[in-house]
């Protein structure tokens, strides 16, 4: 009987592979953290890409979810380790068009080409951010961790596949769940996690700019720190021929007129034109207020939406108007439009 001789140690990894990995998988972090911002509201990225013009084969829908796949894929691929040239090369790409994109952007609000106040960067609407702080937040963000990725690869001398199959059928499946996810997030009830306006927002933290170009809600709708206030954010474009648009006019006229409601606010995205059609039109009872669009977009996924202020702090959102049963004392018959 011969004596077998022990089985050699399992070849640890290096280092600098550790190194590596690790950095690959932060940044895979960052592209998948930026996905979920930007799938829970597909639409307004897409507005996004229409103000960079990068509709330009496709349409700008279309480049959205083009590039919530490449950024799903390339982040999940790095979370999980695989650091071939197939997924670094692409991902050297995107990170310098992004950073590309948000210097371009500063540039251009630097020379009043671009509202500085606009959203920018690759967070979507839920991170406020102006121009040059985003360039340098997604330089530092992406680029360190992206150079670092490079270090340590040896794949060849470890004998692993160029696409290993485990891990690849999970970065397809991640980047199809994305893409679904995208498609049906417009329907779910997803307003407070996809935008800033939120229970237990404070309406003096929800701003647009930096400061002395700094714009607050507390400061277009002046009184809504104190109080009770039941707040409408509409567009007002087709005042007068819509009839959503009468009918909600109609219901906020009631709130209105209930003395032991809330005080109603109709904000809105208008120009003077449509604001002085929409008043002398439609006969709003209740105060309507002008505001500028890069304030109201990240609160709202689509219009109408509401929500309810006490003293200063949400309370309540609502998609579309708040029901009647939700008003403290209105009483349905205030509902009934008075005789013009």
């Amino acid at each position: 009987m011969t004596r077998q001789d022990p089985a050699p140690p399992a070849q640890s990894r290096p280092r600098l592979w550790w190194v590596g990995t690790i950095a690959g998988a932060l940044l895979g972090v960052v592209l998948l953290v930026a996905v979920w911002a930007k799938a829970l509201d597909p639409a307004a990225f897409a507005e996004q890409i229409r103000l960079e013009k990068l509709d330009v084969v496709v349409s700008a829908r279309a480049v959205a979810l083009l590039a919530l796949a490449l950024e799903a894929g390339l982040g999940l691929a790095l979370l999980l380790g695989i650091r071939r040239l197939w997924v670094l090369v692409p991902a050297a790409l995107l990170v310098t068009f992004f950073v590309f994109l948000t210097g371009r952007a500063w540039w251009l609000a630097a020379h009043g080409l671009r509202d500085a106040a606009a959203s920018c960067g690759c967070f979507g609407n839920l991170v406020q951010r102006t121009p040059a702080a985003a360039f340098w937040e997604d330089v530092l963000l992406l680029v360190p961790p992206l150079l670092l990725a490079f270090v340590g690869r040896g794949n060849r001398e470890h004998g692993e596949p160029v696409f290993p199959p485990l891990r690849t059928a999970v970065v397809a499946l991640g980047t199809v769940a994305v893409l679904l996810f995208a498609w049906k997030a417009p329907e779910l009830p997803l307003d407070d996690l996809a935008t800033r306006l939120h229970p237990g927002a404070r309406v003096n933290d929800l701003c647009a700019g930096a400061g002395k170009q700094s714009i607050c809600l507390s400061t277009v709708a002046g009184g809504l720190t104190q109080g009770d206030h039941l707040v409408v954010i509409a567009s007002l474009a087709g005042a007068g021929a819509d009839p959503q648009l009468a009918a909600m006019v109609e219901t906020l006229n009631g709130y209105t007129r209930n003395p032991d409601g809330p005080k109603v606010w109709l904000l809105s995205a208008a120009t003077p034109e449509q604001l002085t059609a929409f008043t002398w039109t439609m006969g709003p009872a209740f105060t309507v207020v002008e505001a500028p669009p890069e304030l109201l977009r990240p609160l709202y996924r689509r219009l109408p939406r509401a929500f309810r202020v006490k003293d200063g702090r949400v309370t309540e959102t609502y998609a579309g108007l708040p029901p009647v049963s939700r008003i403290a004392g209105l009483n349905t018959s205030t509902l009934v439009r008075s005789p013009t």
